[in-house]
């Protein structure tokens, strides 16, 4: 299991644009094969700022959405809207 975040910070005017970007293909990227879970959280003290949290089968399977049509069009659409470089990470849980 790939746990994937990725950070963007947008131009406060660009904000309604983005949410509407999202809200329209997070069920096709929740759908792509190999992918379980998809959300999208805003930070509570600087509403510029978004994270996506999602949940890939393996490595692979998010490579595969990477490279994907779907990807170029939605992150097509998405970084034309920052005011930042995003920033992504794939991250594991430690068990205890």
């Amino acid at each position: 299991m790939i746990k994937r975040i990725v950070k963007m910070s947008f131009r406060p005017e660009e904000i309604e644009n983005f949410k509407n970007i999202f809200k329209t293909n997070w069920q096709y990227i929740k759908g792509f094969e190999g992918c379980s879970h998809v959300e999208l959280l805003q930070d509570e003290n600087n509403p510029s700022v978004f994270f996506t949290y999602s949940l890939w089968q393996s490595e692979n399977h998010l490579n595969n959405y990477r490279n994907s049509d779907l990807f170029a069009k939605v992150w097509g659409a998405t970084k034309v809207l920052f005011n930042d470089k995003p920033q992504a990470w794939s991250v594991k849980q430690l068990e205890f």
